[in-house]
Formats: structure tokens, C-alpha cells, sequence
């Protein structure tokens, strides 16, 4: 065939005309990516506040639903079909400055909205496409919110307050959160909005205490780590504040708070682990924490002045900061590390072997010295905390030269490691191979206040699994410290 006859050349441009012409109408009648995603604009409210919720949707309606997530998940507020959803971008700094999306939900909280955790639920529908894909689909999103007691301390003594920096540190949503392994490009990102997008921890790490409470009769108020910080007032009415999960970042004022309430005679339960291991620095801006982590010499402050060293973005336990988190909570990742997890004692027990148990904190659980407890349910794991101890006499004792409380007493004890590369953290640390232990343990202040660690992040696990040593200890230190 002649490829230059007018012929030939007519049908080869009715065949890419046709083509051309195919292909335009399957991008317009394609069905549309759909979604709604959001987030509240402040992590902790009180009853009375005014809820705001920035939403970005591509349907023009959507239905709502706030529920308090704990024993049950009690719907508290629901309405369909509303009126005013729109898409908007995705700024490129997001992940480290906020989304900028407008309220495009607002309500002021009912005073008889009990504290806790809430979930807010948004759904959207569609029928699909216009002339085909006529299929039903739908996207739901979700975000959350801490709403604090409207009387603190009125209706309960105790005090949750959830690790919510720690969410944000490991939130991703923009490309970055302060990990490389899960960030765009895998790097690393050192400040972290809480103005976008989160996935809460809560389900993984407080919600089984939380549920294992509500069950056996405690009342618990609530609040944020970023409470302690902004309203360091929250602590007073309260005679134990608690700490569960994996409650990793703390910045200056919040340390301050819980060190200052423990002084002045509070009780403070450690129901986790890799506590208080980093310090941020809060930005009121953009409602953001900066933290360089391991990177410390980026930071501003790294050559600023004696008195703003100390607040470093880096590790409490590094030379330059000087303050270890032994000091308040009584142990350390310094001396702790992992046990079954970052493939560190994967062969581990996952329980705690039992020192002195005629302690108080023992009292009911019928343990014995050398006696193991929590293996089945695995309260010994991913990350644990410990101090610099001795052995004499078959028994364990803290060095305190690792800023541990001279009045600490070890009361459990279980192996930890370690992961390769940890050392280089810590500028003065000698060698990657250190081992050192998970630390069940308790000491008390001047005044009288008590401060009990369990030493790992694992511990309510325990209480989800019904493990009677578990559930009897916790009872032990809520019933004589909460009260």
C-alpha cells in the first residue's frame, strides 16, 4: 500500500481521530477518585467549646457521626445529608505546617458530653459515573478529639492523660512525620502538625486499659499530653495522673507539670514504656512540635545559650539536655530497650520475674519471689524502660547514677536489648551491644507522692488478656494511689 496516497493518509487520520476521540470520552465519564478526610481543629476541647472540623471531601454532601469510643462505642451526635463539602489541596509543607483547610463543620459541645476519647465518623456516597460505572460506592474517614472533664476532678480522682504527641510524631499524612522509614523518600521530617490528617494510637495502646477500667468500675478523667503543657492548672484536682501506652514525646512545660505535681505530693502512675524518651518543642503557630531527634546539632538552639540548651529537640537523656528521664519516671531507654521486637529477644518471655513480692504493690497476687507473670498476653514488649542496677544478695538495686530516685525500689525485672545503631543516639554511650532490663518499680517524693513505672508499653495487654497478676497489681496502685 502506498502510505503516501491521499487515501491512506485520510483513514490513518479517522483512525486516530476515533481513538483520540474514545479515549476523551472515557476520561470524562470515568468514575471520580472519591474520599473525605479531616481533622478537628484542636486535639482537646471541653464541654461548652465549639467543635471545629476542616474537611476536605469530593462530595458536595456528607453524614457525620461522633461517638465516645471506650467499654462501648456510644454515638453521641449523628446527621446525614449535609450540605456544604468541598475538595481542597494538599499544601506542600503539610505534614509540617497544617493543611490550612477551612471549618467546614461546627457545633458547640453539650455539657452532658461525657470526658474521654471521641471518634468522628464522615461518610460519603455516590451512584458513579454518568453514563456507566452506575455502581454504589462510598469512603468514610475518620478523625478524633479528647474532650476534658467539665468539673475536673469532680466525678473522678484520676487523671488520663493520652500520649497524644506521640500520634502525631508517627503520623505520615503529608509525606513526613519524624521517622524516615515511613516518610516520603524516607526522610525523616523534625516538625509535625497536628493540623492535618491523624491515625490515633489510642485503639493499640490506651483504649485496652481504658476498656479493662470502665468493666471493673473506675471513673477516669481525661486530657492530652498537650493539656499539660498549655494548662498545667488540669493536674490539681486530681490525686493520680496516668500515663499508658507508648507516651514517647514530652516537651519542656509538660515535664515541668507532672515533676512540679509529684514534688508537691501527687501520685503518678507509669503504665508504659519508652517514656518521655524525646523532647519537643511546641510551635502555638501551626499547632506543631519540633524534634531533631538524633540530629541535635541542627538544631537552633544547638549553639545558643546555657539556659536554652537544655531545651534541645533531641533526646532527655543526652548529655547536653542533662535530664534524664530516670528522674521523674525512674527508668530509662538508656537502660532498657526492646524485647520481642526490633528482632531483639524475639524469643523473649514477654513477662516480668517477680523481687520482693511482700511489697504492697504485690498485695493479692499470691506471687512469690522468682515467680513469673503477664507471658501469656506478652506485658514485657516492643519498648521498655529501666535504670542502672546491682545485684547483691540475689536481689536487684538501683546505682542512681543514672538519675534514678534514691527511694526507688525495683519490685520486677525482665531482659532487654538494645537494636544496632541505638548508640548512636547517645553522643557519650559507649558501643551499639548494650543490654539492660525492663524495670517494674516504684519511689516516692519528700511530700509524700508516689510514682509507680511499669517499665514497658505492653502493660495493658495484660488487662485486655484477663492476666490476674496484672489486673491485681493495676487495682492495687489505682485503689491506694487514686483515691
Amino acid at each position: 500500500m502506498n502510505t503516501r496516497s491521499p487515501i491512506f493518509l485520510f483513514r490513518l487520520c479517522l483512525a486516530i481521530g476515533l481513538a483520540l476521540s474514545t479515549a476523551a470520552a472515557w476520561a470524562i465519564d470515568e468514575g471520580r477518585s472519591l474520599y473525605i478526610e479531616g481533622y478537628a481543629g484542636d486535639i482537646s476541647y471541653a464541654p461548652g467549646d465549639e467543635l471545629q472540623l476542616h474537611l476536605s471531601t469530593t462530595s458536595p454532601t456528607y453524614d457525620l457521626e461522633i461517638a465516645r469510643v471506650g467499654r462501648e462505642r456510644v454515638v453521641v451526635f449523628s446527621q446525614q445529608k449535609i450540605e456544604g463539602g468541598q475538595e481542597y489541596g494538599i499544601p506542600e509543607k503539610a505534614s509540617s505546617e497544617g493543611c490550612g483547610w477551612p471549618v467546614g463543620f461546627q457545633m458547640k459541645i453539650p455539657s452532658e458530653w461525657k470526658t474521654g476519647f471521641y471518634e468522628v465518623r464522615m461518610t460519603i456516597r455516590d451512584t458513579g459515573g454518568r453514563f456507566s460505572q452506575w455502581n454504589t460506592r462510598s469512603a468514610e474517614g475518620s478523625c478524633f478529639f479528647v474532650l476534658r472533664a467539665s468539673e475536673p476532678g469532680k466525678d473522678s480522682k484520676i487523671l488520663l492523660q493520652l500520649a497524644t504527641n506521640t500520634y502525631n510524631a508517627y503520623n505520615n499524612w503529608g509525606g513526613s512525620s519524624l521517622y524516615g522509614y515511613h516518610g516520603r523518600a524516607n526522610l525523616q521530617g523534625h516538625q509535625v502538625s497536628y493540623l492535618r490528617p491523624m491515625k490515633p494510637q489510642f485503639g493499640r495502646w490506651e483504649l485496652p486499659f481504658v476498656v479493662w477500667a470502665e468493666e471493673n468500675g473506675y471513673s477516669l478523667d481525661y486530657a492530652t499530653n498537650l493539656d499539660l503543657e498549655l494548662r498545667p492548672e488540669i493536674v490539681k484536682p486530681y490525686q493520680l495522673v496516668l500515663s499508658v501506652g507508648h507516651d514517647e514525646y514530652w516537651s519542656t512545660p509538660m515535664r515541668d507539670t507532672i515533676e512540679n505535681y509529684a514534688a508537691a505530693g501527687g501520685n503518678i502512675a507509669f503504665f508504659s514504656g519508652n517514656t518521655c524518651c524525646w523532647q519537643v518543642r511546641w510551635d502555638p503557630t501551626t499547632k506543631s512540635l519540633l524534634s531533631w531527634k538524633q540530629w541535635f546539632n541542627q538544631d537552633e538552639l544547638y549553639s545558643s545559650t546555657a539556659d536554652t540548651v537544655p531545651l534541645l529537640a533531641t533526646l532527655w537523656g543526652h548529655h547536653l539536655v542533662g535530664r534524664p528521664e530516670n528522674q521523674m519516671t525512674g527508668v530509662g531507654f538508656l537502660h532498657g530497650g526492646y524485647h520481642k521486637s526490633h528482632d531483639q529477644l524475639m524469643d523473649g518471655s514477654g513477662a516480668y520475674t517477680v523481687h520482693r513480692p511482700d511489697h504492697w504493690l504485690y498485695e493479692g497476687t499470691q506471687l512469690k519471689a522468682g515467680d513469673e507473670f503477664g507471658g501469656k498476653d506478652s506485658i514485657v514488649g516492643y519498648e521498655c524502660d529501666g535504670c542502672e542496677m546491682e545485684w547483691r544478695d540475689g536481689l536487684p538495686f538501683p546505682t542512681h547514677q543514672d538519675g534514678t530516685p534514691k527511694t526507688f525500689t525495683i519490685l520486677g525485672s525482665a531482659p532487654a536489648k538494645w537494636a544496632p545503631g541505638d548508640s548512636w543516639w547517645y553522643e557519650e554511650w559507649p558501643g551499639p551491644e548494650h543490654t539492660g532490663h525492663a524495670v517494674l518499680g516504684l519511689y516516692t517524693t519528700e511530700k509524700g507522692g508516689t510514682v509507680v513505672t511499669t517499665g514497658s508499653t505492653d502493660w495493658a495487654h495484660g488487662l485486655k488478656g484477663k492476666d490476674p497478676a496484672v489486673e491485681q497489681i493495676t487495682r492495687n496502685v489505682l485503689d491506694r494511689l487514686g483515691k
